[in-house]
C-alpha cells in the first residue's frame, strides 16, 4: 500500500483491501487491526465486518513499470492488513481482481503471507497450475500450536515458499521445514507485546542452515518494531534463490 515500507524483507506493500478475522493467539495483538483502527478509522475486523477496499491499485502497475525500466524486480509483500485467503463475502469478490493484477505485473514477485492455508488451493486462480512464477506462498507460524499450516503450505505448487515465524511466540521444534524455501524470524513488537527466548531464533538459524533454507532475522521483540536487528551480533537477511516451481 506504498511506495516506501518498514517491512524489511520487501520493497513495497499493496492491500487490495483491509480488514480480517482473527484465528490464532499469533493474531491477538494485531498491528494491522490498531492501525485500521486508530489511524485510518475503519472497524473492519470480524467476519461479521465489511472489508474496505483501497485506492491504490494504480501503485502497482507504476511499480512494474519502474521495475521494468531499471532491469530490477522488486518484492511486493500482500496483504499487510488483510488475508488473501480469509473466506469472506467481499474478499471473495476481489481476489479474482488482484489475480489479474497480479498476472500483468511480472517485474514484480509477489510475497502472499496467510494464517489461512487450508485455503489456498480453491482460492487460486484457474491457470496456476501453469507456473507463476512471481508468486511466493507463505504461511505464519507463530508457535508449534500452528505447525500444521505447513503441511498445508507445501501442498501447493509454488516457485517460493516461506514461512513468517513472527511473532515468534514458542520454539519450532515440532516443524517439518521440507519444501520451505525461506524463513523469517521476528519477535512482537508493540505496547503488549510478548517477550521472545533468543534461543527460538539460534535453533531455527541453525535448522535453515544444515537443510539450505535462507533464514532472514527480522528483529527481536521490543516495544517499537525495527529495532534489535542482530542475532548473536550479527545481521542476517538471507533471501531465498528463485527456482522453477515445485510440483
Amino acid at each position: 500500500m506504498s511506495e516506501a515500507t518498514r517491512i524489511s524483507w520487501t520493497d513495497h506493500t499493496f492491500n487490495p483491501w483491509i480488514g480480517c478475522t482473527k484465528v490464532s493467539e499469533g493474531c491477538r495483538n494485531c498491528y494491522a487491526e490498531q492501525f485500521a483502527k486508530q489511524r485510518m478509522r475503519l472497524d473492519v475486523w470480524g467476519l461479521s465486518k465489511d472489508r474496505h477496499r483501497t485506492k491504490t491499485w494504480s501503485d502497482v502497475p507504476r511499480w512494474n513499470r519502474k521495475a521494468k525500466l531499471d532491469r530490477q524486480r522488486k518484492r511486493v509483500f500482500c496483504a499487510s492488513l488483510a488475508d488473501v485467503f480469509e473466506d469472506h463475502a467481499q474478499a471473495n469478490e476481489i481476489r479474482p481482481q488482484l489475480w489479474d493484477l497480479v498476472r500483468q505485473s511480472t517485474w514484480l514477485d509477489w510475497l502472499i503471507l496467510t494464517k489461512r492455508p487450508e485455503n489456498i488451493s480453491s482460492m487460486l486462480p484457474p491457470d496456476w497450475g501453469q507456473g507463476w512464477r512471481n508468486v511466493w506462498l507463505g504461511v505464519t507460524v507463530e508457535d508449534d500450536r500452528v505447525a500444521g499450516r505447513l503441511d498445508d503450505l507445501r501442498s501447493v505448487p509454488s516457485v517460493i515458499r516461506f514461512v513468517s515465524y513472527e511473532p515468534a511466540l514458542g520454539p519450532l521444534d515440532h516443524c517439518d521445514f521440507s519444501g520451505i524455501d525461506w524463513v523469517i524470524f521476528g519477535g512482537e513488537s508493540g505496547p503488549n507485546y510478548r517477550q521472545d527466548d533468543p534461543r527460538w531464533a539460534r535453533a531455527i538459524r541453525s535448522k535453515c542452515q544444515d537443510e539450505g533454507i535462507a533464514f532472514f532475522f527480522k528483529q527481536s521483540s521490543g516495544r517499537v518494531s525495527g529495532r534489535g536487528i542482530e542475532l548473536d551480533g550479527q545481521i542476517i537477511q538471507q533471501l531465498p534463490a528463485v527456482k522453477e516451481v515445485q510440483a
